[in-house]
């Protein structure tokens, strides 16, 4: 079965700076669970700010190293998950499960790939 790599996007800057409430944490913890049960699952963690992060570019044949935060970025990703589904159209009901458990507050956009094998 394809796996699928899912990225979720959030605008940082408009995200609650307490992250998910205690409700949503519930409802995303049901969720996993339902997906681990179902054998879909294979890892998902959401990430730090960017904040704490670190980009190494190579460009024109040059390396350069930025620390965080990076202000000129609106969507940063704020999670991933691995999946294992029996083709994208299920990996993408998931995701869309995943989302709708949100408050309406969150803007998060999702993207959906499947990992090249092999």
């Amino acid at each position: 079965m394809p796996r699928f790599l899912t990225l979720i996007r959030i605008d940082e800057k408009n995200a609650p700076a307490e992250g998910p409430s205690p409700e949503l944490q519930e409802r995303m913890g049901k969720l996993l669970e339902e997906i681990t049960k179902a054998g879909v699952m294979l890892d998902t963690a959401g990430l730090t700010p960017t904040s704490d992060g670190t980009r190494v570019t190579w460009e024109g044949g040059r390396l350069s190293v930025t620390d965080g935060p990076f202000t000129e970025t609106k969507e940063v990703i704020g999670g991933y998950s691995i999946s294992q589904c029996k083709d994208k159209a299920e990996a993408i009901e998931w995701t869309k499960r995943f989302l709708s458990l949100h408050e309406e507050y969150w803007t998060i956009t999702a993207e959906v790939r499947q990992i090249a094998e092999g």
